[in-house]
């Protein structure tokens, strides 16, 4: 038996049909993650798609989008009906914790076009694999490119660097280095990043290709062998792919991103022994993230420093499946302003968390001092009473049993029992204590 809530700790919140235990049993939460991805997105294109749109717009000098934001508002359609749908929440969840540790942001970049096909075709496909694999899938994308700005990074003694006189941009290559892999802990140095920096010049997308996306442009690589953390890697693309399989498969990696999964599944402040635990698995499985994702229910703290406090995105999500809004037959039209998914979209950004809009490149926290102001459980409270006036369905005792299982608090039973209106007692459900909480 694994620790209460690990329905929740580990997926979005029962849905009011599931038929899930509340706390399910390890082989059940296996079955999420070792079967098939079970989502399927509606009447979206691929990332080339994307970026076709945007090149016409720029070739026509249109503005506001006209091209991009119907692609846009399909992916959004799509992927939150999938998020508030999912039988398989386990894998949903890590799908975005992986988009988080590897985000890409429309503040910057252009990248609204594609930011969905990153999420379908760079992460997804890669969150049971290898570590290794998912993080090639990632520097590959023309999203992280763009968001990052490696096309505009030129070797300085490359034919492009010399004809033009630019050098490195060194923003993939530090952000992988903090972010996705070695961590400062790894122990890299600014030398490293430069030299980071020089094996990935060239890699970039073509705009102008039949179908564009990642290219390697060789004028713009700088020449010769680079070494980088002591080891040299050769010229060329190749080196870039032997590079990121140095830094995918390196010691402080793994445990780097142990600490990130026990720090969003188990305790804003992991038990070092829980991290441990993880990055061996993942050292002894040479980065293999389904195992590692198992291995966070086996954790030696059982979880015992409390249950997670719900970000915005985990909030509304929560509330809008513990309310079975969305459907299956009736799929979210992308233009409807009344969807479920569009209604989502909308409780994201009420909340401060709007989607895919991260204001750095570290991602939005997952950390319950940067959610729980005043200000912010004021918001939800808000936020929760519209959605709960348009339900008219389902006894608020219920619901509340359902979605909360063995967490939910005498106090908050009898506060629903006394409530004034159906909706009252659906608000008070919503911004209970236990509610927060996953």
């Amino acid at each position: 038996m694994l620790f209460s809530g690990a329905l929740t700790r580990f997926g979005w919140g029962p849905r009011g049909e599931d038929t899930l235990p509340f706390v399910p049993t390890r082989s059940e939460l296996s079955e999420q993650i070792t079967a098939p991805d079970a989502a399927r997105f509606a009447q979206v294109g691929s990332t080339a798609d994307g970026l076709i749109a945007l090149r016409q717009q720029r070739k026509d000098k249109l503005q506001g989008d006209p091209l991009v934001k119907p692609l846009f508002q399909a992916e959004v359609a799509t992927q939150l009906d999938a998020l508030l749908l999912t039988n398989q929440p386990f894998r949903e969840r890590l799908a975005w914790f992986w988009f988080t540790h590897f985000t890409v942001s429309l503040r910057q970049g252009g990248t609204r076009g594609i930011v969905g096909a990153y999420m379908r075709e760079a992460i997804r496909p890669h969150i049971t694999g290898k570590f290794s694999d998912l993080l090639l899938a990632v520097m590959r994308h023309p999203a992280m490119l763009m968001y990052l700005d490696n096309s505009s990074s030129i070797g300085p003694n490359s034919p492009a660097g010399l004809k033009r006189h630019r050098g490195l941009n060194e923003n993939l290559a530090r952000e992988c280095l903090e972010l996705h892999t070695l961590s400062p802990a790894g122990g890299y140095t600014q030398n490293d990043v430069t030299q980071f920096a020089a094996i990935l010049t060239g890699w970039g997308v073509d705009m102008q290709a039949q179908q564009p996306g990642f290219s390697f442009h060789a004028k713009a690589h700088e020449p010769g062998p680079k070494t980088l953390m002591g080891k040299t890697f050769p010229d060329g693309e190749e080196g870039g792919l032997q590079a990121l399989h140095f830094l995918g498969t390196h010691p402080a990696t793994y445990r780097h991103i142990a600490t990130q999964m026990v720090q969003h599944f188990i305790a804003d402040t992991p038990d070092p022994a829980d991290v441990t635990f993880v990055a061996n698995v993942l050292h002894d499985t040479e980065g293999d993230l389904a195992t590692a994702s198992l291995a966070l229910l086996d954790v030696p703290s059982k979880g015992n420093g409390g249950s997670k406090f719900r970000t915005p995105m985990d909030f509304a999500v929560a509330v809008m499946r513990a309310l079975s809004l969305g459907q299956a037959e009736t799929p979210s039209a992308p233009d409807d302003p009344r969807s479920a998914a569009h209604t989502l979209f909308g409780g994201f950004a009420f909340l401060g968390q709007p989607l895919w809009t991260a204001p750095l490149p570290n991602g939005w926290s997952d950390r319950a001092a940067d959610w729980s102001a005043p200000a912010d459980m004021m918001a939800r409270a808000d936020w929760a009473w519209r959605i709960a006036a348009h339900v008219k369905t389902g006894n608020p005792l219920d619901i509340a049993h359902h979605a909360l299982g063995n967490t939910l608090r005498k106090p908050t039973i009898e506060a629903i029992k006394h409530a004034g209106a159906r909706q009252d007692a659906l608000t008070l459900l919503f911004t209970s204590p236990e509610f927060q909480r996953r």
